[in-house]
């Protein structure tokens, strides 16, 4: 079976933002096995603060959706306003018909159902950021 692990660009830099340690810690490590850099955040609030610190463009925000204090999709719309090249990609442990159905994300944004695997991971990152076969499409990343 062919890996689709995506080769990282010059100084990819994802957010990740994931209220269970134990699955932040996860994601964080897979991530990072891909060659990314992770900058990491444990609620909505954190990663606010932690954003307005960056000075290093954030090319991917992974997000679990549903957050105490703060939902995925509130956190994106305040963090994309200020760091506008910033794609998102949601994760939850609910499928995404319930998502969508309780208006929580909009249909056809990027969104990975837990658990998910690293090469499912992989694959999200690729569309998220919009490359494909390693090849960027309308790719943001990297130093611009």
């Amino acid at each position: 079976m062919k890996r689709t692990i995506p080769i990282p660009r010059v100084l990819e830099r994802f957010f990740l933002v994931e209220d269970e340690d134990s699955l932040r810690e996860l994601s964080h490590k897979l991530l990072e096995s891909m060659g990314y850099t992770v900058i990491e955040a444990a609620n909505g609030a954190d990663a606010i603060r932690i954003a307005g610190q960056c000075v290093d463009p954030i090319q991917l925000l992974v997000t679990d959706v549903v957050m105490p204090g703060m939902s995925g999709r509130e956190l994106a719309e305040l963090l994309v306003a200020s760091h506008s090249k910033m794609r998102v990609l949601y994760v939850s442990g609910y499928t995404d018909d319930v998502i969508v159905h309780y208006t929580m994300l909009e249909p056809g944004v990027a969104f990975l159902q837990k658990p998910f695997t690293l090469d499912d991971l992989a694959k999200k990152i690729q569309e998220s950021l919009g490359v494909s076969n390693g090849t960027p499409e309308n790719y943001l990343g990297g130093l611009q």
